[in-house]
């Protein structure tokens, strides 16, 4: 296999200053002030997590996406405690733990549920009811932390989230950050949470071509399906960097949404811009619910 990835105490600098292209600042440009349809809730409306069948869901029209409000969704990189050798911007990647554990609680207390990506999909095409204030948990590039310390801290408040995997990590150790092991991440799948592809080793998106497609979608697709023993339909861009032009190659893999960053939704492929915001590690828990409810 032709071989892309860096050094890995390069990469892991690289990383946690990396998954996103623009300033955090982008986030609050679009928002729900272009949405006047409320976000359904009823008396039934599904539980925490819980599993829908939407392979019988057929896509709706991208106006009819767009019209939606926006379910918010959040994205972590590292959850520890800084180091004096963290620079200035890797530490807006890295949430400290208690901070990290303030912010569950404080959504907790808020009255949130955290939803997963079946029913965002069900909500988006078809307006399938969600709990009430819904929100989704998201964490890029296969950090062990997000199985050591996010993990049981999200479990605690009953939530679930979404891991979007980077294969070349799987079992690493590095100078920098640990990466989870294969085990670890069939566990949490096993445990409810869902799995998503982000890529082989974090290469730009927009940059692919020929070989690219097999070595950053098929084979780190087919690694995790082997791992978690089910189909992988989430991706996430690394960097939050895409083009339409790609999409096409997501479609054809089976990948049902695809999770940005900060930037402005697709006006005619929603669902594989589907918006997240970077949880800073400069963030208190009330700057975040107020980023929340500023960006979303």
């Amino acid at each position: 296999m032709k071989q892309y990835f860096l050094p890995f105490a390069a990469a892991a600098v690289i990383l946690t200053a990396g998954c996103q292209s623009k300033s955090q600042t982008n986030s609050n440009t679009q928002n729900t002030k272009d949405s006047t349809e409320q976000t359904q809730t009823t008396a039934s409306a599904p539980v925490e997590g819980q599993k829908i069948d939407v392979s019988k869901i057929k896509p709706a029209d991208a106006k009819t996406i767009l019209a939606r409000k926006q379910v918010p969704v959040l994205c972590y990189h590292q959850i520890r405690n800084w180091k004096p050798t963290d620079g200035k911007v890797g530490k807006d990647y890295i949430v400290e733990i208690q901070n990290f554990k303030d912010q569950v609680k404080l959504l907790a207390d808020s009255g949130y549920h955290s939803i997963l990506p079946d029913q965002l999909y069900a909500y988006l095409n078809t307006g399938a009811a969600l709990p009430s204030k819904p929100i989704m948990f998201t964490f890029d590039d296969t950090d062990m932390d997000q199985f050591t310390i996010a993990a049981p801290t999200l479990k605690k408040y009953g939530f679930k989230a979404v891991y979007f995997i980077m294969t070349v990590s799987i079992g690493r150790k590095g100078k920098f950050v640990d990466y989870m092991t294969k085990e670890q991440i069939k566990q949490l799948s096993d445990e409810g949470n869902i799995i998503g592809s982000h890529t082989y080793d974090h290469k730009n998106f927009k940059k692919y071509q020929g070989k690219d497609w097999e070595e950053q979608l098929d084979k780190p697709t087919k690694k995790l399906e082997d791992i978690t023993g089910k189909k992988m339909t989430e991706f996430a861009y690394p960097f939050g960097l895409w083009n339409a032009a790609g999409f096409p190659e997501l479609k054809k893999r089976g990948f049902r949404m695809a999770f940005s960053l900060a930037d402005k939704r697709d006006q005619n492929d929603p669902l594989y811009t589907v918006r997240r915001i970077i949880a800073s590690g400069y963030w208190s828990p009330k700057t975040l619910h107020n980023s929340i409810k500023n960006s979303f």
